[in-house]
């Protein structure tokens, strides 16, 4: 009996013994040249399929691993791949440092910047949202970028039609027309496509995010005054990945989103496809919709010529079919009857491409030309009224780069049509055609160790409204304790067209072109001020912080005011708009924890109106807390935020309002599945006021500034045929 219990006491200390041999792993990576963390590196071990991202540190973090000799492989773009082996446990805290070069010139670390630099050593104030936030933020919304952009301090995501959900972004206060939305580095987006656009961008084939605020954005020309938006593709990779994300909300919306990748030595290729429909959604019962009924397709495939490793050439399309209409339910459902008459259609075609070769002259030296076409034709249909049109952008550019020991120089030229034709048989004929010409030279120069300088020109001409000079200067200082802080500014414009966001709420209708002899371009000076410190108070404990003061003023702004005769025309402005604020980014981390606190400050003013009030639908507060939790199986999200009280444009004040939202979602070998609880305490507008005021046949619809479509549930599965990382 005795040997019995003696065996069975034995087999229970080997077990322990066993299970108690795992080691929680710290491995931080470094770039050779100079030390710097590098943030969003890849460390994966391939034999245990388990993979994480280095944090604003430059460490990964793996929980409980096995003991025992293992291969891990580290990537960076920008950076020569490093594979090595290690033995856990003889050490659990590693430092492994990256060489540059690779692929540094097919992939850029920031394409936004115009550099092959790190955020740390970039003097120009970026902020990263990286792939695996893009993904957190694809399972909350498969449909369009809208909830990246939203949760980002400063950032408004602007409805201004209830019955279509077009939305616009406001960056810092400031309408969406002064914000650049580009892709790879193209300004596809923009004009009569503006409204619907955020509604029209999935995330799911989405690398990362890069934003710049502020007129110091003007690395790209006109319209960046409030900032730029550059979503940075997928790219492909040696081994194929395939993800099929399929979701369901209880609010009758379904989504299906696929993406495909795959190269080898001399080609790659990228295949993505999205389809979304959303039944008409009337969460109040109201008799109106809160969702439009929506049909959504889009299709991107890219193809990839390496023909050496110093040379890369790509060519993709992107083509997006969208339909929805909103309004009255009965009608949508049943057909005009009775007082059920009012409904908006939106029908709009999207076909742009995008072509880039970039080639490495030298070891110092490389040469990037592209080019774009984007053709968007829309239909918007309201009763006795329809306004209808196609535009045509194209965008082309070269550029020369050169980095040196200390100084990085990119010198290039540029050229921007925009081809705006209204249909016909419209009353109005209001036609725009812009075309402007573009030259910029760039530098960034590390003046010691600790201080570096970026100083840059632009000069564009616009065939109608003339010449525009926008220099631009910031400064960096970093040390070593985990303290720097950057100050920059520059001015900035924007050609006048009619697709204004005041345009947009009355649909057009009434509105009369731009009179190019009367109108002026508006144009900004803006200045940013930030200070950043992070450190790691304990092992497991990271801290970090950034505070950013920031204003931007707008001279001739663009107004759309009343005429005697019941039309409505574009004025500038008789003074200026002046918008100041600050925003508070806080961040803390714990093993698999990670804790968001961020505070935005806006105090937009119109100073050109007696008073100086602030700008309409514009709160002045606004707060945000966001919990994770991540491990290899699991990821756990809780989020909170406060919107403060807002002014509607009769002056009236509204009332603030608190948002939460869950996500929990839950790894598998070859799928994940997830469930989302979106606004779980429904907050919406019409808790507070109504959304849409009598007469039945020809309502009237007040100012959008709180949600409207309240709590939605969904429930999706990401299916991953070659495997998930992130499970072990």
């Amino acid at each position: 009996m005795n040997k019995y219990l003696l065996s069975t006491m034995l087999i229970l200390f080997l077990c322990f013994s066993i299970k108690a041999q795992t080691t929680d792993l710290h491995i931080r990576v470094l770039s050779e040249s100079d030390n710097e963390p590098l943030l969003g590196a890849t460390v994966y071990f391939e034999e245990l399929e388990k993979g994480a991202i280095t944090d604003f540190d430059g460490i990964a973090t793996f929980t409980d691993m096995r003991d025992g000799q293992y291969q891990i492989t580290i990537s960076y773009l920008g950076f020569k791949t490093l594979k090595i082996n290690i033995q856990i446990p003889s050490e659990s805290d590693f430092i492994f440092k990256l060489e540059a070069g690779g692929n540094e010139l097919d992939e850029v670390v920031l394409q936004s910047s115009r550099s092959t630099r790190t955020v740390r050593k970039t003097p120009t104030r970026i902020e990263f949202i990286g792939a695996e936030e893009l993904g957190e933020k694809a399972i909350m919304n498969p449909t369009n970028i809208s909830m990246v952009l939203r949760e980002s301090t400063g950032i408004q995501m602007q409805q201004t039609s209830l019955s279509s959900a077009n939305t616009n972004i406001r960056i810092q206060g400031l309408d969406g027309r002064y914000t650049q939305l580009l892709r790879d580095g193209f300004p596809l987006y923009g004009g009569f496509s503006s409204g619907l656009s955020i509604l029209q961008i999935p995330p799911l084939d989405l690398q990362q995010f890069e934003i710049i605020k502020g007129s110091s954005s003007t690395l790209y020309g006109g319209g960046a005054i409030a900032g730029l938006v550059n979503m940075v593709s997928k790219t492909p990779d040696d081994e194929p990945a395939l993800d099929i994300m399929l979701t369901q909300t209880q609010a009758l919306g379904s989504t299906a989103n696929v993406f495909y990748s795959k190269r080898n030595e001399h080609f790659g290729i990228t295949l993505y496809g999205s389809g979304h429909f959303q039944k008409a959604y009337d969460p109040e019962d109201d008799g109106f919709s809160n969702l439009p009924e929506t049909t959504s397709i889009s299709f991107n495939p890219k193809f990839f010529y390496y023909p050496s490793e110093k040379t890369t050439f790509w060519f993709g399309l992107n083509g997006t079919y969208d339909d929805r209409i909103g309004g009255d339910i009965t009608k949508i459902e049943s057909g005009q009857n009775g007082i059920h008459q009012y409904t908006e259609e939106n029908v709009s075609k999207r076909l742009s491409s995008q072509a880039v070769y970039s080639t490495q002259i030298d070891s110092v030296s490389s040469l990037n030309i592209k080019n774009s076409v984007a053709y968007f034709d829309r239909d918007l249909t309201i009763p006795d009224f329809s306004f209808e049109g196609q535009q045509i952008n194209t965008f082309s550019e070269i550029n020369y780069q050169k980095s040196a020991n200390r100084t990085d120089w990119i010198v290039g030229a540029n050229i921007y049509s925009s081809d705006f034709d209204e249909n016909d048989s419209a009353s109005l004929q209001r036609d725009q055609t812009h075309l402007t010409y573009g030259a910029f030279i760039n530098n960034i120069f590390d003046i010691d160790d600790n201080w570096i300088l970026e100083t840059g020109l632009r000069a564009d001409y616009n065939t109608d409204f003339g010449f525009f000079p926008l220099p631009r200067m910031s400064l960096l200082y970093k040390n070593d304790n985990g303290f720097s802080s950057r100050i920059g500014g520059g001015l900035g414009y924007k050609i006048p067209d009619i697709f204004t966001e005041e345009a947009e709420f009355i649909n057009f209708e009434n509105v009369l072109g731009i009179d190019k002899n009367a109108i002026d371009a508006e144009k900004s000076y803006g200045v940013n001020l930030d200070f950043n410190y992070q450190t790691r108070l304990f092992d497991t404990f990271g801290f970090s912080i950034n505070q950013l003061f920031y204003l931007t003023a707008i001279n001739d702004a663009l107004l759309l005011n009343s005429t005697d005769n019941g039309f409505f025309q574009f004025e500038n402005a008789t003074d200026e708009i002046f918008s100041k604020g600050a925003e508070t980014n806080i961040k803390f981390t714990y093993k698999d924890f990670r804790w968001f606190l961020n505070y935005a400050f806006i105090d937009t003013k119109l100073h050109y109106l007696a008073g100086n009030p602030q700008k309409p639908l514009t709160a002045k507060h606004n707060a945000g807390s966001v919990l994770m939790y991540e491990s290899d199986k699991w990821r756990i999200g809780y989020e909170t935020f406060y919107t403060g009280k807002q002014f509607l444009s009769n002056g009236t004040e509204t009332t603030d309002f608190v948002t939460m939202g869950l996500l929990l979602m839950r790894n598998f070998k070859y799928l994940s599945a997830f469930v989302n609880f979106e606004n779980f305490t429904d907050r919406r507008q019409s808790r507070f006021s109504p959304l849409v005021l009598p007469p039945h046949q020809d309502p009237i619809f007040p100012e959008i500034y709180a949600p409207t479509d309240g709590f939605i549930f969904s429930v999706g599965i990401i299916i991953k045929p070659f495997g998930n990382e992130d499970n072990d």
